[in-house]
């Protein structure tokens, strides 16, 4: 069955019809041939074996039985009625019940004929019974393909009561594979199929939907995940190779009088490998003609802001300027205040962008932007407005850049005729296998070690019934001069019940840390942001010990000295908003400890995610268990929620697929970039044939 012929409506298959194509399209998005045959089962049931009633076990579990239908009744209940059938076989007898659907079952049953019943056992008022079975009759049961592993597809409440269960989905599949006669068109070469030991594409979506067995399961199921994942590797490949062809980029070939000077007198401390590998990345990308789309991960306190210092440096000594936008205010008032300093008397003119810039200084701003007096600008939200002009602007740099909209990406691409250089940064380490699927088309460089120096935090666990001994601990550190972070969580729909934490944990160490010897600020979200900043302030100036808060103080503010982070009812956070947290303290040269507070009632995930704290604070590592526990969705947030709407592989278990996949689609694009070889045409067309349905992601560019 070839391309065309997948792209028929649905309601042209035999046991369809307009009402039942109506529902698979509503219910589970399936209008043509090709959407029911890509319907792939969410799991497999062993349907080898048949039982007798007699050897029912109260085991809940899917059984399969051979009997007829000698009785049918209407029972009231105390909400509408259900429908009750005897079932018996020559062992003895059950009942089957329905609560839903009952007219259309009522009129369909046949007494006193053989049939086949599958469904879960439940043992109730001395009795077995199987509430909603699937039905066939012996007959049908003997014609129909015979397969071990029983496919489960997904359904709705919508679907079983107007009856297509998962019995009527298998034999519309069985009707799709007789008029196709099972065959359908290759999409990938021989020598993949070849290499890789790889069903053909007839075989694997057979043994997908009818396996004869877990051997014939598995093979399928490779063959489908692989090729899932080849052909979108394929396409972010292609689409990285075409922007560096196509979109050019200002050459940066100047290594100028700024960088050097910075370089060798200012520079506060001796750059790491890590960070001058990825000074060497950057340069070359901006040397080679084509415009940098680089993504830079680093963790918290790597020194990622060094980098984009360095690169900002390039920029204006090759007579650009530079921008770079932050999420809050907090974040890039942090960023200014830290390169203004770094910068020091060099003669550069820098200003700070955002919300809260008056009238006046923003006439300045705009007005220095356009003559090319300004060169570098760094802001918020505030650097996208239409007014702020660059007379050359060459380089935009992007911090935390999941907090950012598509639109708003593209219009930094707009701030001049040709795109400037972008380079995007996160202290939310990106798992691999995430990286590879959703930056594939961005190169990436990574800051995997910390500056020297700097020592390891050190991770506890501590339940609410050891609090005597933190705070004793808390009181020792407070004498060897050092500040301590205590957090609460903030979770939206239970506002009044965290203020009510937050308040009484509050008021319990202000009884254990009185004044005068120890001072304490508060911050948290009902506060005006005059009140936050002035007591923000405080602690950052070491006036206060203690700063009590919710997550506010997750993302930006640096204080060296703060050397201790507790954080309580650390089993409502999740794992990338620890590490976050954690890594608020370890920024100076003191050892810093964080402790994680819970109750002793926790949840097997719960459990994972502090371990994993204890034991480990590579934020790499972190974000793998993450994604573990919460899969992709969650942790791309709601800007890329969407971008892998995946068929059959799974990022997090298939990574070592995906791994070979890109490994391929490399090597391709590499020997064959237009893919025009004999050997490669079928991919080719089945790439084309791709891109013209789903476009991936033109979500950076």
């Amino acid at each position: 069955m070839n391309a065309n012929d997948l792209q028929t409506p649905i309601t042209y298959l035999k046991g369809v019809g307009p009402n039942r194509a109506q529902l698979l399209q509503s219910e589970l998005g399936i209008g043509t041939y090709e959407d029911l045959l890509y319907l792939f089962p969410n799991r497999y049931i062993d349907k080898t074996q048949y039982y007798k009633i007699n050897q029912l076990q109260r085991s809940s579990a899917d059984v399969q039985i051979v009997g007829k239908i000698i009785h049918i009744k209407t029972v009231e209940q105390k909400k509408g009625k259900r429908l009750v059938a005897t079932f018996i076989d020559d062992t003895g007898e059950m009942e089957l019940v329905w609560f839903r659907g009952q007219k259309w079952i009522r009129e369909n049953l046949k007494l006193n004929m053989p049939y086949v019943i599958f469904g879960r056992c439940n043992w109730y008022n001395g009795k077995f019974s199987m509430p909603h079975p699937e039905l066939e009759l012996l007959t049908e049961h003997d014609k129909g393909l015979k397969v071990a592993m029983q496919p489960v597809y997904p359904s709705t409440e919508k679907l079983g009561n107007s009856g297509i269960t998962n019995r009527v989905i298998s034999k519309l599949l069985q009707q799709l594979f007789l008029e196709s006669n099972g065959k359908f068109m290759e999409t990938l070469s021989d020598t993949l199929i070849h290499e890789l030991k790889l069903f053909s594409k007839s075989d694997a979506l057979f043994n997908i939907h009818f396996p004869k067995d877990q051997t014939s399961l598995a093979k399928a199921q490779f063959r489908l995940k692989f090729e899932e994942l080849f052909f979108i590797q394929l396409q972010l490949l292609t689409k990285k190779m075409l922007r560096k062809q196509k979109i050019k980029g200002y050459n940066f070939d100047q290594v100028g009088e700024l960088f050097n000077d910075f370089y060798k007198n200012h520079l506060p401390f001796t750059l790491t490998n890590a960070q001058k590998k990825v000074i060497k990345e950057i340069r070359a990308d901006l040397g080679s003609n084509a415009q940098m789309n680089r993504l830079l991960q680093g963790d918290v306190g790597s020194g990622k802001t060094i980098v984009a210092l360095m690169t900002m440096l390039l920029a204006i000594d090759n007579g650009f300027q530079a921008c770079l936008m932050a999420p809050t205010e907090i974040l890039a008032n942090q960023h200014f205040n830290g390169i203004r300093e770094l910068l020091g008397a060099i003669g550069v003119n820098i200003a700070l962008l955002t919300g809260s810039v008056k009238k006046s200084a923003r006439t300045i701003i705009h007005e220095q932007l356009e003559s090319g007096e300004l060169h570098i600008l760094i802001g918020t939200h505030a650097l996208l407005e239409d007014k702020v002009q660059y007379k050359n602007l060459g380089l935009a740099i992007v911090d935390e850049q999941h907090r950012f909209g598509v639109a708003q990406r593209s219009k930094l691409w707009h701030k001049n005729e040709i795109p400037p250089h972008i380079l995007v940064m996160t202290a939310t380490p990106i798992p691999r296998t995430l990286a590879m699927s959703l930056y594939g088309d961005l190169d990436i460089s990574v800051i995997d070690e910390l500056p020297p120096g700097r020592k390891a935090i050190k991770t506890v666990h501590r339940y609410d019934s050891n609090r005597l001994k933190v705070f004793r601990f808390i009181r020792d550190e407070i004498k060897k001069g050092r500040q301590i972070y205590v957090v609460y969580p903030l979770i939206q729909e239970s506002e009044a019940l965290d203020y009510k934490d937050l308040m009484d944990g509050y008021e319990s160490i202000v009884r254990e840390f009185p004044l005068p010897d120890y001072q304490i600020s508060i911050v948290h979200g009902k506060m005006k942001p005059a009140d936050k900043d002035y007591e923000m302030e405080r602690f950052v100036k070491g006036e206060t010990h203690i700063m009590v808060a919710t997550t506010v103080i997750e993302v930006g503010v640096n204080v060296p000295n703060a050397s201790v982070m507790i954080i309580e009812s650390a089993e409502r956070f999740g794992l990338s908003q620890l590490h976050q947290l954690r890594g608020r303290v370890g920024r100076g040269a003191d050892q810093s400890y964080c402790i994680l507070m819970t109750s002793h009632k926790l949840s097997a995930e719960a459990k994972t995610r502090l371990e994993t704290m204890v034991r480990t604070n590579d934020g790499f590592e972190i974000a793998e268990v993450d994604l573990r526990l919460r899969g992709p969705g969650d942790l791309m947030g709601t800007q890329q929620s969407g971008i892998l709407n995946l068929k059959i592989a799974d990022i997090v278990k298939d990574n070592d697929i995906l791994k070979t996949a890109r490994w391929y689609a490399l090597k391709i694009l590499k020997e064959d970039p237009s893919m025009e070889s004999p050997e490669n045409l079928v991919i080719r067309h089945t790439y084309a044939q791709m891109i013209k349905h789903s476009r991936i992601w033109n979500y950076i560019s």
